[in-house]
């Protein structure tokens, strides 16, 4: 009852204010509803959006699941241009470029890695592209462009330990075994690779080859983590 009061009353109180005041009230009632209709039609028409860009990346990584590559990046292709700057789109580029990899297609690679890296708005995305893209760079025997793309350490934040053992691969594979023995020392002490059996071994084997008998060479570095 005390709602419809409310509203009786509120109904009676814009009745008599068109009276005093004429068409500018009625010009401004309608103004305002106007836009909070426009508001709730563009937020439905975004929320629209999100849901048809998530199952068009679902979609494609059923596809991947099922090795139909060629479906799987029409559906990229789809995404890219329905939803460019949605972090499906990004998304769908990391699973492409990680296809691509275990074709040995390291340059497409390279340019789906890069495009997330440089265009995408979530920073941690964009970090997780740097971070593969410098791996892929290193498998290129491109150390040089590999350091350039990981850049100053403090960008890295929670990201640091892969930072580190990236960085520790580029310089590992420059010939510099000093510096790369210390990057791979950083990554082991910063937390989140120190149970890595592969940064162990890395570690293991400079050491060895630099203060003891040659060993082995150690083994390169993965390309997808």
């Amino acid at each position: 009852m005390e709602d419809y009061l409310s509203e009786k009353e509120t109904w009676e109180w814009l009745k008599g204010q068109v009276r005093e005041n004429g068409p500018a009230v009625v010009v401004a009632i309608v103004l305002a509803v106007l836009a909070v209709f426009g508001w709730r039609w563009w937020q439905a028409r975004q929320d629209h959006a999100r849901l048809a860009a998530g199952e068009k990346y679902m979609q494609m990584v059923d596809a991947l699941d099922h090795n139909d590559r060629s479906k799987a990046l029409n559906l990229l292709a789809e995404l890219e241009q329905q939803a460019p700057h949605s972090p499906y789109a990004d998304q769908g580029k990391l699973i492409a470029a990680r296809a691509y990899v275990d074709q040995g297609e390291l340059d497409r690679a390279a340019g789906e890695l890069g495009d997330v890296a440089q265009h995408s708005k979530d920073r941690e995305l964009a970090m997780v592209a740097k971070l593969r893209l410098a791996r892929v760079q290193v498998a290129q025997n491109k150390a040089d462009s590999a350091l350039a793309t990981l850049g100053d350490p403090a960008a890295a934040g929670a990201f640091a330990p892969s930072y580190h053992e990236v960085r520790g691969d580029a310089l590992y594979a420059k010939g510099d075994k000093t510096a790369a023995l210390g990057e791979w020392r950083t990554a082991k002490a910063s937390g989140d690779s120190a149970d890595s059996p592969l940064l162990d071994l890395k570690i293991a084997d400079v050491s060895t080859e630099a203060g003891g008998p040659k060993a082995q060479p150690a083994r390169p570095p993965t390309v997808g983590k």
